[in-house]
């Protein structure tokens, strides 16, 4: 099994739910180390930069003013095969269709605010968190 490091953010919605310590706690206990967090809040244009993938996509307004809509946690988890790890722990993003115990389907209202967001590759994840987080920071 390979040793990987994923970006994991908690959402406003989270964040405003008050579950930052049932969040962090959960990807602990699942084996994921934290190498690094930090408590944001995104300008637009910060949240249209992170989501510039997907521009062209029709909820691609939605999300963004969403994610500047308050603050976030970004968290750098770290472990055994972490990626997959962690998206087996968030769920659908649909958190009607997301496995029962997973964090979209305890903490999530809808698809656009589904509580959590996780890198889908190790591509994906060195560009996410490069985006947070400098290389000094991860621990």
């Amino acid at each position: 099994m390979a040793i990987e490091r994923t970006l994991s953010i908690i959402k406003p919605d989270a964040v405003k739910k008050g579950v930052i310590g049932a969040i962090i706690a959960r990807f602990e206990s699942e084996g994921l180390r934290i190498a690094a967090v930090r408590k944001v809040h995104l300008s637009l244009r910060e949240a249209q930069g992170f989501y510039a993938v997907h521009s062209a996509r029709g909820f691609f307004g939605e999300l963004t003013e969403f994610m500047s809509s308050g603050p976030c946690v970004a968290i750098v988890l770290e472990g055994e095969n972490a990626i997959a790890k962690n998206r087996e722990i968030m769920g659908a993003t649909n958190p009607a269709n997301a496995a029962e115990g997973t964090l979209r389907k305890l903490y999530a209202d809808s698809v656009g605010e589904n509580a959590v967001h996780g890198s889908d590759a190790p591509e994906t994840a060195a560009v996410e968190i490069a985006y947070f987080f400098r290389g000094t920071e991860l621990h």
